[in-house]
């Protein structure tokens, strides 16, 4: 994949480009995750918060995670697509909702996270790495 790559909410209220590959690809399968993607698992992108350049209102919200730590969120006020999550404690890391890139073929996880509280029918791919929690 050749970088940079846009990206944007679906109503295009917050557009962003991200200016290089992701550190990681995490699938995570939390209850939590099943609730914000409405499905099996969210996809999130850790990258570096200096190699994305986000344009557009954003609002925050956030939560106590089961870790103790903050976990907030950035979304587009007008149709409510996620933008990206963060630890208010480390703002140099950020973890981008990768699937409202351009161009999605950079999702694949290579990491499943939360896997014990995965849904029984779907399957985890061979030759990625896999914990019950958190990584």
């Amino acid at each position: 994949m050749t970088y940079p790559v846009s990206g944007s909410c679906q109503c295009g209220g917050v557009t962003y480009t991200l200016l290089s590959e992701p550190k990681l690809v995490v699938a995570c399968h939390c209850k939590e995750c099943q609730k914000l993607s409405t499905s099996a698992f969210s996809l999130t992108a850790m990258v570096d918060a200096d190699a994305v350049v986000f344009e557009g209102e954003m609002k925050e919200w956030s939560r106590v995670a089961d870790s103790g730590n903050i976990s907030a969120a950035t979304f587009c006020p007008t149709c409510g697509n996620r933008i990206y999550h963060f630890n208010p404690t480390e703002p140099e890391n950020i973890k981008l909702k990768p699937s409202n890139l351009s161009d999605t073929s950079l999702i694949q996880p290579s990491v499943h996270i939360w896997v014990s509280e995965k849904q029984d029918w779907f399957q985890i791919p061979d030759k990625v790495k896999v914990f019950d929690k958190q990584l």
